[in-house]
């Protein structure tokens, strides 16, 4: 065994762990406030969910002995099963294969939580609790197979790059989630009222800890530590720097300004694109990529509006375009001779059959779930919020600054209390008058 290696790709992990609850900030602070608790709660139930999948059979069907057709991995590990403290990667030395398992499991973890955000204010909770059970079992699973399972899947095989998730991740989320918005339809009051961020410093949070973790989603994918992983690292701190300043730019001369929503949202967007490329390219190719996937990703975001597509926080904009832009232009950027028009098919063929693929089942599997317990909230629970409907708690409690007290934990004011709380007419009135 390798204790260098094997502490590093924990310590990745442990950095993958931390970006479900980054994202579940991040999306937390861009949605109303009656929906935030449950904005947080579509992104922490994915580690229960997923977490307990990936033991019984997700492990398996990913890294699994092949199918056949590089399509699918075996039952031969279910349960974990002749994996013990032993077993390691690679040959005589190598990690525990416990420890890899544990750093894929972030990832799959992640995946269905990304698109969280498309679906924001009006699903049930239960329903999304259904729907991303499905989604990990016959979409993720066999797609991080094409992908990850060395000399087995057939993206794999085929010579696809995909150094860290740009197709089993950003790619198949981001086409995921667009299935499924089609499935679900249009918040009500789309393009008419006011949806505007409550807690933008929660959103700044949120990106700054999905920047964090992401040290580890990206270079931990190297499994060593060694130049490969430092490469990767570097490159994701400055694509991500660029993207930043690519959505600002472009956010500035479109609509006048520079917007701390802009730089959290460019920032994701970097590291979305730098995912598949970022070992495969110099600092100047990772810039580049950084710029390309800011700007792009900051004018695709507006194109729901024009298509009349609902994607609550702009997941498809972000996720799905950041995805693509990044797989090619790896093709294209690609350093040691690896780079070309014949790479750059190649990233077409593993981007679009990952889009194809996951936009048909994902769509199959909205439509199943609403079908049985209803995917869509109901319009009373939608309008009333998320946050009461499902989990009986609200946010914030604005009791203890003059408002009713509310949820479940809320009691009714004894008499004494009352009469305390009650002004006295002897009081003088206040002044009203407050600093703008």
């Amino acid at each position: 065994m390798n204790g260098a290696d094997t502490a590093f790709v924990l310590i990745s992990a442990a950095l993958v762990m931390v970006m479900t609850p980054g994202l579940a900030f991040f999306y937390g602070g861009m949605v109303r406030v009656k929906s935030a608790l449950n904005m947080l709660m579509m992104s922490f139930i994915a580690l229960g969910i997923v977490s307990v999948l990936w033991v019984l059979y997700g492990y398996s069907l990913t890294f699994g002995p092949d199918l056949g057709g590089g399509l699918l991995g075996n039952l031969d590990f279910v349960g974990l099963k002749g994996i013990d403290v032993e077993t390691l990667t690679g040959g005589k030395e190598g990690i525990p294969v416990f420890a890899f398992a544990l750093f894929q499991l972030m990832f799959a973890v992640l995946t269905p939580a990304l698109m969280s955000g498309a679906l924001a204010d009006r699903v049930k909770f239960s329903a999304w609790a259904l729907f991303i059970t499905l989604w990990v079992s016959v979409v993720y699973f066999p797609v991080a197979h094409w992908v990850w399972a060395v000399d087995e899947g057939w993206l794999n095989k085929l010579g696809v790059i995909d150094f860290a998730g740009g197709t089993a991740v950003h790619i198949n989320a981001g086409v995921g989630a667009l299935a499924a918005v089609l499935v679900v339809g249009k918040r009500i009051g789309f393009k008419k009222d006011p949806m505007r961020p409550h807690n933008l410093p929660l959103v700044m949070l949120g990106a700054g800890l999905l920047w964090f973790g992401w040290f580890g989603f990206n270079a931990g994918s190297e499994l060593a530590a060694d130049g490969t992983a430092a490469t990767m690292a570097l490159n994701t701190q400055v694509a991500t720097g660029a993207a930043m300043l690519g959505w600002l730019a472009y956010e500035r001369i479109r609509h006048g300004a520079f917007t701390t929503l802009g730089a959290a949202s460019g920032a994701v967007a970097g590291l979305v694109a730098i995912t598949p490329s970022g070992a495969h390219v110099n600092a100047l190719g990772a810039i580049l990529i950084g710029v390309v996937a800011g700007a792009i990703c900051s004018w695709a975001v507006s194109l729901k509006f024009r298509l009349g597509f609902d994607d609550s926080l702009d997941v498809v904009g972000v996720h799905l375009v950041g995805g693509v832009v990044g797989t090619l232009l790896v093709g294209l950027l690609a350093i040691d001779g690896v780079g070309g028009l014949d790479q750059l098919g190649k990233q077409a063929v593993g981007a679009s059959s990952v889009m194809a693929f996951s936009f048909v089942v994902s769509w199959i599997l909205a439509k199943l779930v609403d079908a049985t317990i209803g995917f869509r909230a109901s319009e009373d629970d939608e309008t009333s919020g998320a946050d009461q409907a499902f989990h009986a708690e609200t946010a914030y409690d604005f009791s203890a600054v003059g408002g009713a007290p509310t949820g479940r934990g809320a009691t009714a004011h004894s008499k004494d209390e009352k009469a305390a709380a009650a002004p006295q007419k002897s009081r003088k009135p206040q002044n009203k008058k407050v600093d703008a």
